[in-house]
């Protein structure tokens, strides 16, 4: 085995150099086949949409490409690219990671976690729901992996208590049939031990024994096909309700601000989109698909239940399944200092970006010069306290007590544990997608793109929306989300030029559309997360997630149709999107209606 290992290795590292070297290769035709700058863009763009698909190269490494690109081909000069790695959007999305390791630092997530489960019961449908709402809320602020990653240890240790372990189950399943067959091949019958001295007595006590231990196995089959789809319900509602809960925020996945980063350099008189316009849109959007998801993911393993009695074997289940969840949050002790500190700061952090500017009403940033304060100074401000604050109950009879020893007091987050906890390849290959945006607008490559549009603009603006979601959410099923909207969003600027509609009504769904990648593991790292437990099957994420992507797109095109149209004016042609238009020579907008 370790010599196929070893093969195997040599294989994948020879056809990621091949990857590597051939593709420049294979792209070269582009370079002559456009006028010179906007093939060079295209160049450039491809060749990074290739590596960040097959991770020729790792993902954050693809990401500074343009760095190094475009100076040598003439694109764009160092000291326009370079900024784009280190926009406020960037920092936005750093403090939102900082919070996050604060969080986890203090163990306040599996707090919050546990206390959920502990509201919601343990009955399987409402334990289902339960996890989904926990995972949804803490993907909201943490990563959609981390959420996953501290949620499966949970979800399964729940399970255990209710079924068992389920390997064990799989075992002696497995030996019971193994043993029945062996029995009746040999013209034997299964008979309780206790039972054997009387097999000789009459047949008529054999033939009732026999029907009885085939009506037990049957029994016992239907219960132990329960438990296993149950177990499956667990795991697959995980990675998926993280995947919906972090469109919630613009914080919550990396997509978000990465539309928020193209916006302002596609369109820098854009301003309709901050945490707090994108929070009214995206929660009402995130619960609804919750629910739905909830039901179709209860119905299809057995979660909700027609049966009105339970057996007293699935009561006992659950009340082992509700003191395990007890327990665990006993476990945690008296909540600390540090925790509430915590969590102050964190419900300040969300109400703030939140009341910046709603849109709706005039926020606290309308008490400062217009333009200056951003959400990025206010996840920065709100952070910043983390490094300094105690972590324990300060004392203020330690001020007067001249005796008392000088000890320093650890804060809420050493710098050392945010370097470790912090995934800052997240923030180059954030960069990486504004560097791309920025080459694509200063080569023309963005309106070259725009004029071979022509035939899309004889479609209607709905069904634009839902093809868009539609083509995107399949090909983030093989691609990394981050990657998919990179590639896409420029398109979907220029395509909505063409089309004379706010450019939000496509880029929004786009951009939404990336996190709904349901229907393989290899779709999003939480589906891999779920998917390594070693209880889900592809063919479950496939018949699961399909209806997932369906209802996904659905609800988007409901959502950008109806209550999004209000809150960021998507019925108009936006004078902010007219300016970029200028040089198209378009016609004058139509209404949405």
């Amino acid at each position: 085995m370790s010599a196929l290992g070893a093969l195997v290795k040599k294989v994948w590292s020879i056809r990621r150099l091949l990857v590597l070297l051939c593709t420049p290769l294979v792209l070269l035709p582009v370079l002559f086949s456009l006028p010179p700058k906007e093939g060079k863009c295209l160049f450039v763009i491809l060749l990074m949409a290739l590596y960040w698909c097959t991770e020729a190269l790792p993902l954050s490494v693809t990401a500074l490409l343009p760095i190094v690109l475009f100076p040598f081909l003439g694109i764009l000069p160092a000291n326009k690219v370079c900024p784009q790695y280190f926009l406020d959007t960037n920092f936005l999305f750093l403090s939102g990671l900082i919070m996050a390791s604060a969080i986890e630092e203090w163990n306040l997530h599996r707090r919050i976690a546990l206390r959920i489960l502990m509201f919601v019961g343990v009955q399987p449908a409402r334990l289902i729901l339960g996890i989904m709402l926990t995972t949804s809320f803490l993907s909201m602020w943490l990563s959609n992996t981390a959420s996953t990653a501290m949620m499966i240890p949970i979800a399964t240790a729940v399970l255990k208590s209710l079924f068992g372990d389920k390997e064990s189950c799989k075992d002696l399943k497995k030996n019971n049939e193994e043993s029945q067959a062996s029995l009746q091949q040999n013209k034997l019958y299964t008979v309780p031990t206790e039972m054997q001295f009387l097999a000789s007595s009459e047949d008529k006590d054999l033939m009732e024994e026999k029907e009885v231990v085939i009506e037990v196995s049957s029994d016992a089959r239907k219960e132990e096909e329960y438990k296993s789809n149950i177990w499956k319900g667990f795991l697959i509602s995980i990675p998926y309700s993280a995947s919906i809960g972090g469109t919630a925020t613009l914080t919550g996945t990396a997509p978000n601000l990465i539309l928020l980063g193209q916006l302002k350099s596609f369109f820098p008189g854009c301003d309709v989109v901050n945490f707090g316009s994108w929070f009214v849109f995206a929660f009402p959007l995130m619960l609804i698909f919750l629910f739905l998801g909830w039901l179709w993911i209860s119905f299809l393993y057995g979660g909700i239940s027609l049966r009105k009695k339970k057996s007293d074997i699935r009561a006992d289940a659950e009340a082992r399944a509700r003191a395990v969840i007890r327990d665990d949050y006993q476990k945690l002790g008296p909540i600390k200092f540090a925790e509430q500190a915590v969590f102050v700061l964190f419900c300040l952090f969300a109400i703030l970006l939140f009341s910046r500017d709603p849109k709706f009403i005039p926020g606290w940033a309308s008490l400062f010069t217009p333009g200056f304060v951003t959400d990025a100074v206010t996840g920065v401000t709100i952070v910043t306290i983390l490094f300094f604050f105690p972590s324990k109950r300060p004392s203020f009879k330690w001020w007067f007590d001249l005796k008392a020893p000088n000890t320093d007091n650890e804060p809420l987050l050493s710098w050392r544990k945010a370097q470790e906890t912090v995934p800052w390849n997240i923030i180059l290959l954030l960069g990486g997608g504004f560097a791309m945006a920025k080459g694509c607008e200063e080569s023309g490559l963005s309106i070259w793109i725009g004029g071979r549009l022509h035939p899309l603009e004889s479609v209607p603006p709905p069904v634009a929306v839902i093809l868009i979601t539609i083509v995107i959410a399949l090909f983030t099923e093989f691609a990394s989300n981050t990657a998919t909207i990179i590639i896409f969003l420029p398109v979907l600027a220029e395509l909505a030029i063409r089309l004379r509609v706010n450019p939000l009504y496509l880029m929004i769904p786009g951009t939404v559309g990336c996190s709904y990648a349901f229907m393989l593991p290899v779709s999003t790292p939480p589906n891999s997360i779920a998917f390594a437990s070693g209880h889900l099957m592809v063919k479950d994420m496939a018949r699961t997630g399909l209806l997932m992507n369906l209802m996904g797109v659905l609800l988007l095109s409901l959502a950008v149709n109806t209550w999004a149209k209000s809150i960021f004016q998507l019925g108009t042609f936006p004078a902010w999107a007219d300016i970029h238009s200028e040089n198209d020579g378009a016609s004058p907008p139509p209404a949405l209606g």
